[in-house]
């Protein structure tokens, strides 16, 4: 049986290259930015992870902070711009996606007004989504990002970083045209957690092409569980259990299907 979609994905898919939305964006200029390396080619998306939105964008504008990102999208749907596009905003740190460290340079951060798993991990509410999709599809319609690029902090920094986390919907953000999401792929559950090097391998070898840094030998690590986190925040938000689990490897096997045909 077919889930109902999410009250606030839109009616009809739609292409993110052509699809501009009116989005009122109010400015607040950050101090924290310098110019870009090279072409944007990467979205990242974050939570806050402070208790007020007020603390949030007060530090993200606070030169003795150094950090930022190009937009805040608030829990009413309100978007806040810190950050021109076209210069690098300091929100990813040290990072890795898909062979690139230091991904500030090439990429969009958009912080997501939420408290985060330290001070009350709550869902994110319906206008925000709303508004957090509309600005993906314009910032898409604005760069030629690809979908596999379209990832969470936790995916490019696994080690130090969970948001922004599982309770967001990436799926119905798929399903209108941002990121990726392997709709063919069941949930089987948490049996059968494959931890040997042998049975490992192949788990590795798909995470490192889908982006991830991960080395390609060994038995079940922390490092390699935290991996298997990152990719469960996003792609298996049902059990984050960091265990390669039979739940687990039909979506990683699925996912690493739509980076290879993206």
């Amino acid at each position: 049986m077919t889930e109902p979609p999410p009250p606030w994905l839109r009616a009809v898919p739609v292409a993110p290259r052509s699809y501009a939305p009116a989005l009122p964006i109010r400015e607040l200029p950050s101090p924290n930015h310098d110019e870009r390396t090279g072409p944007v080619d990467m979205l990242i998306l974050h939570y806050t992870g402070m208790q007020t939105a007020r603390e949030a964008i007060h530090r993200l504008r606070d030169p003795a902070a150094a950090v930022s990102s190009h937009y805040v999208v608030d829990e009413d749907g309100a978007v806040i711009r810190l950050v021109p596009e076209e210069r690098r905003a300091w929100h990813a740190g040290v990072s890795h996606w898909r062979g690139h460290s230091a991904l500030n340079g090439r990429s969009i951060g958009i912080e997501i007004v939420n408290p985060g798993h330290e001070w009350g991990y709550r869902d994110f509410p319906v206008l925000q989504l709303a508004a957090v999709c509309d600005l993906c599809l314009l910032i898409l319609a604005r760069h030629p990002i690809p979908a596999r690029n379209v990832v969470g902090h936790s995916d490019v920094a696994p080690d130090r970083k969970q948001d922004p986390g599982e309770r967001f919907d990436w799926r119905a953000l798929a399903e209108n045209g941002v990121g990726l999401w392997p709709e063919d792929a069941p949930d089987l559950g948490t049996t059968g957690p494959v931890r040997d090097a042998a049975g490992l391998r192949p788990v590795r070898a798909a995470l490192a092409e889908i982006g991830y840094r991960v080395g390609l030998e060994g038995a079940l690590d922390p490092a390699l569980s935290a991996v298997l986190r990152a990719f469960q925040r996003h792609w298996r938000p049902e059990a984050v259990t960091g265990q390669a689990d039979d739940g687990t490897l039909v979506r990683l096997l699925e996912v690493q299907k739509l980076v290879r045909n993206g």
